[in-house]
């Protein structure tokens, strides 16, 4: 008895990846490496505005404060020899103390971090540390072993830790998100200590700073300071043998005529007084967001107005007094609270999302669209792509609903989970072969049966396959098999009856379905 399986079609791209050697610019010598500058440099370029969008934005209540930053980390990244990095330095409004670097020179530290240092040439041994990491190739390296261990580009699988974002996040942002918060080995650590050490003192400051810095870390994470257990530990462990091996280097800097130095304190004093004197804001703001996650909502908003009260120019404050309102199901209020807000700063894509949620609540589709629209461009969220299926499903347009609920349904959270049930409501019944699958088999005792596999997470309703049969004698033939229910992720089997003609071929032909 001859038959045919139904197997829908299953392509697997994989990238072929040649190896070749580079010199590592930090340490002078030769190393296998995959990944060129030119292409680290545009992983960074396109990695690095997701990353800061997903962790905060950038901090523009005090825009010297940056420019102050970014001029200290140029005054060290032209101390690495070898092929330059265009370096970019960014402050990120996040109360989390933590520094990243990414592959090809793009760097940011949290507000919260600078809080915690005492000197321009603590900023700077900071700075160094991850300029290091960029121009030593430490995270290209990451990404290398990735494609070593999978045999694809480990970029596009990568995860995140930070789970405030990890489900909200998809595609290119869950790249930058394993970019950020990679961990780098105790060698690379060792090395961006050594080396950006010693670009500190060819700098003109004290290298001394590297080991007090270490000290506080230390400090810190023996008290197990809140904060920065996920932040810059997560990434950057202390310990003791990082304090010692930052004394030993300052020894050798000394006997090699690096004495004295600058520290620069009264400088940074003056740089970070703007957030020092808005510390009890911020303070109130972060209390704010921690009444949210524990469903607190009138404490929240008591303490976003406070944080409101003491710095009115924070844009953050207004967009979470949104956030309230909105959840609080007072949109209205919530579309004024995030206007404000971008009055305040309109790169930052929390702003549109939560205005562009508002406004469809209030049935302002038009508007909506394009804040939500805009909100993707900044940073690609489930909740934006879902809004958008349903403005898209509303305005009766169901290839560009079905597109944007199929991007939702990629997210590991209720959004997206309610964005796959949207998905096969629409899709299911037009293609329902990508959801529903049937293959025919001999169960070897001469008897041909029909398996049904829902693959879905939800029941499907009157599913019909066609099953066509060609017989010796008679030619063609066609049989329709039905099923009245399929439950979840559940194989009906159904025997085909067949005529004591001998039977040629047969194949499924055609198949419907709808969700129930």
């Amino acid at each position: 008895m001859g038959y045919r399986r139904l197997v829908l079609p299953f392509f697997v791209s994989l990238v072929v990846l040649l190896s070749g050697c580079v010199t590592n610019p930090v340490t002078g010598k030769s190393e296998i490496g995959f990944i060129s500058t030119e292409k680290q440099i545009a992983i960074g370029k396109s990695n690095y505005v997701p990353a800061q969008q997903m962790q905060g934005g950038q901090y523009s209540v005090d825009p010297d404060l940056t420019a102050y930053v970014t001029g200290i980390g140029q005054k060290l990244a032209t101390q690495v020899d070898g092929t330059p990095l265009p370096y970019e330095f960014v402050v990120l409004n996040n109360s989390v103390p933590n520094a990243w670097a990414m592959p090809g020179g793009k760097i940011a530290l949290n507000r919260g971090l600078l809080t915690e240092l005492s000197t321009e040439a603590e900023l700077a041994a900071v700075l160094g540390h991850e300029i290091v990491h960029a121009a030593a190739r430490h995270g290209a390296k990451g990404i290398e072993r990735g494609m070593l261990l999978q045999g694809v580009l480990v970029a596009a699988a990568i995860g995140t830790r930070n789970q405030e974002y990890a489900g909200a996040m998809l595609g290119g942002a869950q790249v930058a998100a394993g970019l950020v918060t990679q961990k780098f080995g105790r060698d690379a650590e060792r090395q961006s200590d050594l080396y950006g050490t010693r670009y500190l003192a060819k700098a003109g400051y004290d290298p001394q700073a590297a080991v007090s810095l270490q000290e506080t870390f230390v400090r810190l994470s023996e008290g197990r300071k809140s904060g920065w257990l996920e932040g810059l530990f997560a990434s950057h462990p202390a310990s003791q043998e990082r304090v010692e091996n930052n004394k030993a280097l300052v020894a050798q800097l000394r006997a090699e005529g690096f004495t004295g130095g600058d520290l620069g304190a009264d400088r940074f004093q003056r740089a970070v007084a703007q957030i020092r004197r808005d510390a009890p804001a911020y303070a109130a703001y972060d209390a704010a967001r921690k009444a949210i996650q524990d469903k607190n909502l009138e404490v929240a908003l008591t303490q976003v107005d406070k944080a409101i009260s003491l710095q009115p120019r924070e844009a953050q404050f207004h967009g979470l007094k949104g956030d309230v309102r909105r959840l609080q199901g007072k949109h209205s209020d919530a579309e004024r609270h995030y206007s404000e807000a971008l009055a305040k700063d309109d790169g930052y894509f929390s702003y549109y999302l939560g205005r562009g949620v508002s406004r469809l609540a209030l049935k302002e589709r038009a508007s909506a669209k394009t804040d939500l629209s805009t909100s993707v461009k900044l940073l690609p969220t489930a909740v934006a792509y879902n809004e958008l299926g349903r403005i898209a499903e509303v305005d009766g347009n169901q290839d560009e609903a079905i597109q944007y609920y199929a991007a939702a349904s990629k997210a590991q959270d209720a959004t997206g989970q309610a964005a796959f049930g949207s998905l096969l409501r629409l899709d299911l019944p037009r293609q329902p072969g990508r959801y529903v699958k049937a293959e025919l088999v001999n169960d070897g005792i001469g008897r041909l049966i029909l398996a049904v596999t829902n693959g879905t997470p939800a029941d499907v309703a009157e599913v019909r396959v066609r099953v066509g049969l060609r017989w010796a004698a008679s030619g063609d033939d066609v049989l329709d098999v039905d099923i009245a229910r399929l439950p979840a992720g559940a194989t009906a089997q159904r025997e085909v009856k067949l005529r004591e003609e001998q039977l040629v071929d047969a194949k499924a032909v055609t198949l419907s379905a709808r969700v129930l």
